[in-house]
């Protein structure tokens, strides 16, 4: 592995990158991954919020996120669009009890309740992102747009950490998992494509410490940090495989840097 990068052309680094891409996107990679909880969900708004409260607590162990989001989903008695915009005051403060790590009950609290404001004015979240990347034409904007907007009202300011921010360097890790979730579109199954307004070539890598392992080891990154710097180092370098849709080679990255699977 410690090869790759000297070893292979742009055209065999290519080629390795669609084999793995391959390998695993596929319907296999939905049930252990957070992705499977907007999954078991059919209507598009209960998709987006399941969505991005599944992404907000990525990160860690795959197994335990995926059984604590759908522990979420039952505080939200399984219907989040319902929840977010009728919850009542007594059916919110019960979101105290809930615990994933760091992010408290009073996070998920305070996240249902920025939710609700941002589904009040655009519709849906993704009614958000649609209309933001419209204006701006550029995902670094809308991402520092989304964060802004969703702090707006008073908010528990503990709650800001579990939204990283672009303005502050922060990599985005979890933002760019669900914007490409929303976004991508293919013949896999595993993302959804809801949001047809923004093209998949304006999206950037979820990087963490698997996709970012595996991108040094095969150049595709010489930062050393994880940081927004790092995301549209790497990015770049994916676009020029596939600038139409350069988050593809996520799951290059991130299964190889999980599996274990040799090449």
């Amino acid at each position: 592995m410690d090869v790759l990068s000297s070893d292979l052309s742009h055209a065999e680094l290519r080629d390795l990158l669609e084999s793995l891409h391959d390998r695993y996107n596929r319907e296999s990679f939905i049930e252990p991954d957070p992705i499977s909880v907007p999954h078991s969900f059919t209507e598009q708004v209960d998709r987006e919020i399941a969505g991005f409260m599944a992404s907000t607590i990525a990160w860690g162990n795959r197994k335990a996120i995926v059984k604590s989001a759908h522990r979420m989903m039952q505080y939200m008695d399984n219907s989040p669009r319902d929840f977010v915009l009728n919850a009542s005051t007594s059916e919110l403060d019960f979101l105290r009890t809930y615990v994933h790590r760091t992010f408290n009950g009073e996070d998920f609290r305070q996240f249902v309740l920025s939710l609700r404001h941002i589904i009040e004015r655009w519709g849906s979240i993704g009614g958000f992102f649609e209309s933001s990347y419209e204006q701006y034409g550029d995902m670094r904007r809308v991402l520092s747009e989304f964060r802004r907007e969703f702090f707006a009202m008073e908010h528990n300011p503990h709650a800001e950490k579990h939204l990283s921010s672009i303005d502050k360097g922060a990599a985005c890790k979890r933002l760019n998992m669900y914007l490409r979730w929303m976004v991508r579109r293919d013949d896999r199954g595993v993302d959804f494509g809801l949001w047809r307004k923004i093209p998949m070539s304006a999206l950037y890598l979820p990087l963490d410490i698997h996709t970012g392992r595996i991108g040094r080891q095969m150049g595709l990154l010489r930062r050393k940090q994880n940081d927004w710097k790092a995301v549209e180092e790497i990015t770049a370098s994916l676009r020029e495989m596939c600038p139409e849709d350069p988050t593809r080679y996520d799951y290059s990255l991130f299964g190889l840097g999980i599996s274990g699977d040799n090449l």
